[in-house]
């Protein structure tokens, strides 16, 4: 599930996970499903259900060209998928989408329908980050580290999908130009910060972790991990930490599960000003962080009634809209109100 914050109030695009683009009215009228969208991928792996539609966004420039950009899964046949990015322009109705193309598709294809990762954001700039996972197996998870794939990869493309020129790879022949960091997991949260890009990701039984991916920076996944192997083995070398090997911001152990991240920028709660919002699906409901500089000073668990939490988003008014994730699940808006009452 993600969220697409419409301008000026007009309420949210939301992704559901079978294929459905939504508009959802800050009345919570929620429309028709949204025409137009590729063929999404949701087939199930074992137990768990992570492929499908995945995150929305409004474009930066939607004011003129009416630009929603969005990530699914995609299939390739024979029960192969990827991950992908894509865009299209959005009807003056919000009934349909046109001119749909792929701006980033995730190579190679896998057979695990798992660990796709995946948001899309934009740096003002005229770029999209877009964070991919590794596709769980042990087989994959290794590619994580290897430069000629973007399975656990930040992903870095101009916003017609073409490579920017200053890309850290760009005219390395042993690897892929679109990639901007590598060796993470599962980035299910990302935003900007300012103009500094920060992402959230899962750790495997323990080891959840908060890094600011820098080009060419190699995060350790999976060589070293502040988590280990849910049957209690080691990871990789089994160290938390190698040379030349970036450590992340933060770590939880146990695991949250993050989901989505945001930072707060509005004026209903001032005393979260610059904090981190993170929906967390094990740790339930949101997860607050505050900052002094780069460094984590507090941390701060908030509406754990709700029980998992997918996704967040700060509307215009400072107000919150958080999704809990559950077969019924519900967009929950939150107040000064709502938090008093």
């Amino acid at each position: 599930m993600g969220y697409g914050r419409m301008p000026n109030g007009d309420g949210l695009l939301v992704t559901e996970r079978p294929g459905r683009l939504v508009h959802v009215a800050l009345d919570g009228t929620v429309s028709d499903p949204i025409s137009g969208l590729p063929e999404i991928f949701n087939q199930s792996a074992g137990n768990s259900t992570q492929a499908g539609l995945l995150d929305v966004k409004i474009g930066p420039d939607f004011a003129d060209d009416r630009m929603v950009y969005f990530t699914y899964s995609k299939g390739t046949g024979d029960d192969m998928s990827i991950t992908a990015a894509a865009r299209g322009v959005l009807s003056e109705d919000m009934t349909s989408l046109s001119d749909v193309e792929d701006i980033f598709e995730q190579t190679p294809p896998s057979a695990s329908a798992m660990h796709y990762g995946s948001r899309i954001v934009f740096d003002g700039d005229s770029h999209a980050f877009i964070t991919t996972g590794e596709r769980f197996s042990d087989e994959t998870r290794t590619m994580a580290q290897d430069l000629d794939n973007t399975y656990g990869k930040i992903v870095r493309v101009n916003l017609d999908g073409s490579i920017p020129e200053d890309n850290p790879f760009v005219g390395d022949g042993d690897a892929m130009d679109s990639i901007w960091s590598y060796g993470l997991r599962n980035v299910q949260g990302a935003a900007m910060r300012g103009d500094q890009f920060v992402v959230v990701g899962h750790g495997p039984a323990g080891g959840d972790e908060i890094n600011f991916p820098e080009a060419g920076a190699n995060y350790g996944w999976p060589v070293v991990s502040y988590g280990i192997r849910y049957d209690g083995g080691p990871i990789g070398s089994g160290d938390a930490r190698a040379e030349g090997m970036v450590e992340p911001v933060y770590y939880w152990d146990p695991v949250i599960a993050p989901g989505d991240m945001t930072f707060y920028d509005g004026e209903m709660m001032p005393e979260w000003q610059g904090d981190a919002l993170i929906a967390a699906l094990v740790a339930p409901g949101i997860v607050r962080l505050s900052f002094d500089g780069d460094r984590v000073s507090g941390e701060e668990r908030l509406f754990t009634e709700f029980g998992r939490v997918r996704d967040i988003e700060v509307l215009d008014d400072g107000s919150i809209v958080f999704a809990t994730d559950a077969d019924n699940g519900s967009l929950i808006h939150v107040t000064t109100q709502t938090m008093t009452d």
